[in-house]
């Protein structure tokens, strides 16, 4: 006598394990798709820092709207050193 489950459950347990394995291979693809995005996200994010350098270089440091293209100027605070005294 062979030892087998029925086909009904066969049929089960090789449905679930395609669906597991379809769903892996989505997950796959979502991930490659992710390190692609966050690739471009970096491009970006560089381009954004020259636009920002170069913006700087011509207008100094500023705050620019990004709705009408004005801009203000950022004033920077001016660094006061205390004296450093040492216990003797």
């Amino acid at each position: 006598m062979e030892n087998k489950i029925t086909e009904e459950q066969l049929t089960k347990i090789q449905g679930q394990q395609t669906e597991l394995n379809r769903i892996l291979h989505e997950l796959g693809v979502l991930e490659s798709t992710k390190h692609a995005l966050l690739h471009k996200i970096a491009g970006v994010n560089e381009d954004v820092e020259t636009l920002k350098s170069e913006l700087e270089t011509q207008y100094g440091a500023i705050n620019i709207n990004v709705e009408d293209g004005t801009y203000t100027e950022i004033e920077k605070e001016e660094v006061v050193e205390e004296p450093v005294v040492e216990n003797v």
